[in-house]
């Protein structure tokens, strides 16, 4: 069986499941997280629920196929039977390795207490976090084990480069692996400097955590 891992592998190397209107029900990785990742005309659903269960939530839904996996009927049914919260349903965009140094100074540092690493903190395994004059740059693995990457640039030195410079930054720090990571599609600023780094968008994801 495909995994939800295989799925992430093959997608960041162009390779997407087949555009057939279908969705494809996988396990969950870890017991952390579930949820929906939407492709061009196919969509995953990844959960340790019945995958009949699954696809009779998904035709209530009552809404274009395409679109049901995303849906709000869908996902409130989701939550309800699974007892799970979601924030947003973010884009998902993957940036290759690069090699040679990052192109900002970091210091890799500890601090569990700045906001953005206890939120990483939450939803990865495997933290780390380096400090930038300005800025903050967190590597971690969430779904399915992906490298994920998540940025903070403080108010006073916003618009100069340095998100863009940090994410960059990551792809560099992969050790060979490719980066993910989810952007809210209103966050037109950070969707930005994510393309700008070289990043691609290759669909949108919903990700159910545990309460």
């Amino acid at each position: 069986m495909e995994t939800l891992r295989d799925i992430l592998d093959a997608a960041a190397r162009g390779v997407f499941p087949p555009a057939d209107g279908r969705t494809t029900v996988v396990p969950q990785s870890c017991r952390r997280d579930a949820g929906v990742l939407s492709f061009t005309a196919h969509s995953v659903v990844f959960t340790d629920e019945d995958p009949e269960w699954v696809h009779a939530a998904l035709r209530a839904a009552d809404c274009d196929a395409l679109a049901a996996t995303l849906n709000a009927r869908f996902l409130v049914a989701f939550m309800d039977r699974t007892g799970r919260r979601t924030d947003t349903v973010d884009a998902m965009v993957v940036g290759s390795p690069l090699t040679g140094g990052p192109p900002v100074e970091l210091t890799r540092i500890d601090d569990p207490d700045h906001p953005r690493v206890v939120r990483s903190r939450e939803r990865r395994d495997d933290v780390r976090v380096w400090a930038a004059d300005g800025g903050v740059l967190v590597l971690g693995r969430g779904i399915g084990g992906r490298l994920e990457v998540a940025v903070e640039v403080d108010e006073d030195v916003r618009h100069r480069g340095l998100g863009r410079a940090l994410v960059t930054a990551a792809r560099h720090l992969s050790g060979g692996e490719p980066v993910w990571a989810q952007i809210s599609p209103g966050n037109a600023r950070s969707m930005r400097a994510f393309q700008a780094a070289g990043y691609v968008p290759v669909g949108a994801e919903a990700l159910l955590t545990a309460r």
